[in-house]
C-alpha cells in the first residue's frame, strides 16, 4: 500500500473502488476508469483523486478526475443470455445463473499535484476528493491562498458523500484583464439564469478590493423582476442563508441603486410595471438627440442594399451639421412630414421616392404606430436622456434601466443607447460628463434575451456594437453579462469570447449543436438532467466544468 493511500485510510477516508484498465478500455491521460465497491454511491460532476505514477525518489503525487457517466457492466455475453437464464423470460423466477457485475465510472482528468499527465496505473485506489483537494483540482488553490482578493465566490460544489467546497473564479479572467464577459444559458424558469446574474454581481461586488470603482447596468426585461433590488426580501431558509455564508458573503439587497424607467403616453408617468420604484428616472427621446443613434432604430429592419442606411445617415448629417434643413427636423412628427414633402423628387441627388417611401413608413411605424410613448416632440422637465445618464455613470452604484413595457425597436435603440455610450465614455473623452468623479475602471453589463439585440448569422447596427463590447470590451474594462435560453441562437463571436459559460438545464437537440463541442459528449447528456438551481460552470482557468449550486437572492422579488 503506497504512503498516500496509507494516510488516507489513516484518517478514516474510505476508498470509492480501484481504477481499471482493459485491451478495449485503456487509462489515457486525459480519461481513467474505476470499478466502485457494492456500498458506494457516485454521480456525474463528482471529483475523485488517485494516486499518480511518479519518478524514482520524488514523493507521491495525486490525479483528480470528474466523473461523467457511470455504467454497471456483467459477465453476460449479451442480453438473450440474461433473458434466457431468467427461464426464458420467467419474471418469478430467480436467475438460473447469478451474473458478476460491478459500476464503472468513467472520469475526465482535472489536475494532477505536480503537473503530471501520464496515464493514471491500473489498480489504484480511488477516493473522493475533500475541500482542499477540490481547490487543488480545479486549479485555485494557487488563487485562494496567494491571491485572495482575485477569487470571486460562484457558487457551492456538493458531492454525493456530503462534502462541499466553494468553486471560485479568477477575477482577472472575470473582469478582465486577461480575458472576461459571462454568458449564462438554459432552459427559462429552469436555469434561473437572471437569479444566477444577479448572485454573481453581489459576490463581485461585495468581494471586489474597491468597488467604488464598479459601476453595475442591469436591463430589467421582464415584469417588475429587478425593480426592487434595493429592498430586503422575505427572510431566507437556513439552508439558504447557509450556503451564503459557507461563501463568505452577505445576503444583503443591492446599495446604492438608481432606477431608470421609460417614458409612458402621458408625460412625467413612467412605463414600467408595479410596483414602480418610489425614486426613479424617467428617459425618452426626442430626435436631436436621437440623431447619432438612428442606426440602432432601424436594427431589426431588413436592409440587404444599405438604402435605410445611407438615409438615415443623411439625417443624421443635417442634424448634427445643422444644415438649412435641421430646422425642419425638430421632432419626430416635423421629420415624418419633411419626407412626405420630400418624396416626389430625388431627395439629396440619391434617393428615390420609393425609397424614402420606405423609409418613411419604417420610421412611422416605429415612433408613432407602434411606439409606447418613449419617442417625444420634446423632453418635459422631469425626462431625462438616457445617454446623458450613462455618462455620469458612477462608480459603487447599480444602474437598473427598465426595458419590460417597451417594443422590440424600442427595446433595441435603448440596449444599443447604453453600450455606445458607455464604449464612448470608456474609450475617449465624453464631452456631455458632468459628473466630476472619475470614469469608473469596471462598467458591469447584464441584459437577458441577448439572442434578440446579437442573434446567430445577422450583422445589424446592434449586433455590430455587441460585437465590438465582446471582442474589445475587456481591455477598456466593460464586461458583458448575457443570457439567453439557447446559446446557439447567439452570434457565436459573443459567446466565443466569454471566458466564462454557465449552462442550466438545456434540451438534448439543443446540447449537441456545435456551440456546445466544448463540453465533452458525457457531459452533454448530463446537462439535460439537471435540476432548478443546479449549473454548470465552464471557466478559463478549469479543465473540465463543475456543477455549483448557488443561493436564493436577499432582494425583494415580485411574484407573478
Amino acid at each position: 500500500m503506497s504512503d498516500n493511500q496509507d494516510t488516507n485510510l489513516q484518517n478514516g477516508v474510505q476508498p470509492l473502488g480501484r481504477t481499471s484498465a482493459t485491451e478495449r478500455d485503456p487509462i489515457t491521460s486525459d480519461k481513467f476508469s474505476f470499478w466502485l465497491s457494492n456500498d458506494t454511491i457516485v454521480n456525474p460532476f463528482d471529483i475523485v483523486s488517485v494516486e499518480q505514477v511518479n519518478q524514482p525518489g520524488e514523493t507521491s503525487s495525486r490525479s483528480y478526475g470528474l466523473v461523467t457517466t457511470l455504467e454497471h457492466r456483467t459477465d453476460a455475453p449479451n442480453h438473450l443470455a440474461n433473458y434466457i437464464s431468467s427461464n426464458f423470460g420467467q419474471l418469478n423466477e430467480e436467475p438460473n445463473t447469478n451474473r458478476q457485475g460491478t459500476t464503472v465510472a468513467s472520469a475526465n482528468v482535472l489536475s494532477n499535484t505536480a503537473d503530471i499527465y501520464m496515464p493514471v496505473p491500473s489498480e489504484k485506489l480511488v477516493y473522493f476528493a475533500q475541500p482542499d483537494d477540490i481547490q487543488q483540482a480545479l486549479g485555485t488553490d494557487v488563487l485562494i491562498r496567494e491571491r485572495k482578493q482575485d477569487a470571486v465566490p460562484a457558487g457551492l460544489i456538493k458531492m454525493s458523500n456530503g462534502a462541499s467546497a466553494v468553486a471560485y473564479l479568477d477575477r482577472r479572467y472575470l473582469l478582465g484583464p486577461e480575458s472576461g464577459h459571462v454568458n449564462i444559458s438554459g432552459i427559462s424558469g429552469l436555469a434561473t439564469k437572471t437569479s444566477y446574474a444577479m448572485f454573481l454581481l453581489q459576490s463581485i461586488l461585495q468581494t471586489a478590493p474597491d468597488k467604488d470603482k464598479i459601476a453595475v447596468i442591469i436591463l430589467n426585461v421582464k415584469q417588475a423582476d429587478l425593480l426592487q433590488i434595493d429592498r430586503r426580501g422575505p427572510e431566507l431558509e437556513p439552508d439558504q442563508k447557509e450556503i451564503w455564508e459557507t461563501m463568505g458573503l452577505e445576503p444583503k439587497p443591492f446599495e446604492k441603486v438608481k432606477y431608470l424607467l421609460p417614458r409612458s403616453s402621458t408625460p412625467g408617468i413612467p412605463n414600467s410595471f408595479q410596483p414602480i420604484p418610489n425614486i426613479h428616472t424617467i428617459y425618452a427621446y426626442d430626435l436631436p438627440s436621437t440623431a447619432d443613434k438612428l442606426d440602432l432604430l432601424f436594427s431589426n429592419v431588413a436592409d440587404p442594399s444599405g438604402t435605410i442606411e445611407g438615409i438615415h445617415a443623411e439625417i443624421k448629417e443635417i442634424i448634427t451639421n445643422n444644415e438649412p434643413d435641421a430646422a425642419k427636423m425638430q421632432s419626430w412628427e416635423a421629420l415624418l412630414e419633411y419626407l412626405r414633402q420630400n418624396q416626389d423628387k430625388k431627395w439629396r441627388g440619391m434617393f428615390a421616392s420609393s425609397s424614402l417611401g420606405m423609409f418613411r413608413r419604417h420610421l412611422r411605424r416605429i415612433t408613432q404606430t407602434r411606439q409606447t410613448g418613449i419617442f417625444v416632440g420634446s423632453r418635459a422637465r422631469n425626462e431625462k436622456l438616457l445617454s446623458t445618464e450613462m455618462c455620469n455613470i458612477k462608480g459603487g452604484w447599480t444602474y437598473v434601466v427598465d426595458i419590460a413595457k417597451l417594443g422590440d425597436d424600442e427595446q433595441t435603440l435603448v440596449f444599443g443607447d447604453i453600450l455606445r455610450t458607455v464604449y464612448r465614455i470608456k474609450s475617449e473623452d465624453a464631452e456631455e460628463r458632468t459628473e466630476t468623479t472619475d470614469v469608473p475602471e469596471k462598467i458591469l453589463i447584464f441584459v437577458d434575451e441577448l439572442n434578440k439585440y446579437a442573434p446567430s448569422g445577422a450583422e445589424s447596427p446592434i449586433t455590430s456594437q455587441v460585437l465590438d463590447v465582446a471582442e474589445r470590451g475587456r481591455s477598456l474594462g466593460v464586461i458583458l453579462l448575457s443570457a439567453q435560453q439557447f446559446m446557439s441562437a447567439v452570434h457565436p463571436r459573443v459567446t466565443g469570447n466569454s471566458a466564462t459559460k454557465i449552462i442550466g438545464r438545456t434540451g438534448s437537440s439543443e446540447v449537441n449543436a456545435p456551440d456546445y463541442r466544448f463540453l465533452d459528449q458525457d457531459i452533454r447528456s448530463a446537462v439535460t438532467r439537471l435540476a432548478k438551481g443546479e449549473l454548470l460552470i465552464s471557466h478559463a482557468i478549469y479543465r473540465q466544468p463543475v456543477k455549483i449550486i448557488f443561493p436564493k437572492p436577499a432582494y425583494m422579488q415580485e411574484q407573478h
